[in-house]
């Protein structure tokens, strides 16, 4: 690990932009700090959670598609399902399926319900990564254990704003959620 700075480098970004344009308001700079500090904690949660899953030998990105596949009612879901679900292109989705396969975590199989369609299905194998990086995880609090549950709570809440505002999804009413359909 680097040594630690003296000072919070996004703050004194935030300083030096409101010096560079004094005639903005308040939540020009607000917002410029919050989305520097927002890329920073990416690229200290990603390296985090990259030291979590090195010992599993696999990456964030196929952790999720692990995941998925053990939480759809089957253990197995159409390659376009997972890209939906992952809300990733569907060459990201090909990528980490043809890792997962060729590691023994997952198979393809033709999709009952649609003949052109392929299938992601879990192995068994895949089911004991999953299981063991999601005990990795919990154990290290998803690299955030900094941050206090509460917080953790309003954190959700404000990015969901942003998420929402995106368009990643739409807003449900509340304490009612879509079930989702697996195949």
């Amino acid at each position: 690990m680097a040594t630690p700075l003296e000072f919070d480098p996004i703050e004194r970004a935030g300083e030096l932009w409101q010096k560079r344009w004094p005639g903005e308001d308040d939540g020009v700079y607000a917002a410029m700090r919050a989305v520097t500090s927002i890329m920073r904690a990416h690229q200290i949660l990603i390296a985090e959670l990259d030291a979590v899953l090195r010992p599993h030998g696999i990456t964030f990105s196929r952790y999720e598609a692990l995941v998925l596949l053990v939480h759809s009612g089957h253990g197995a879901l159409p390659l376009s399902k997972i890209g939906e679900r992952l809300q990733v292109h569907a060459t990201s989705v090909t990528n980490v399926v043809d890792r997962l396969e060729g590691a023994g975590l997952v198979r393809r199989e033709p999709n009952p319900r649609d003949g052109r369609g392929t299938l992601a299905v879990i192995t068994d194998s895949g089911r004991e990564v999953a299981a063991r990086a999601t005990e990795a995880f919990n154990a290290s609090r998803f690299g955030i254990a900094a941050v206090p549950d509460q917080e953790l709570e309003q954190l959700f809440t404000i990015l969901r704003r942003l998420r929402v505002d995106a368009g990643d999804f739409g807003v449900e009413p509340a304490g009612q959620r879509k079930r989702d359909a697996v195949r």
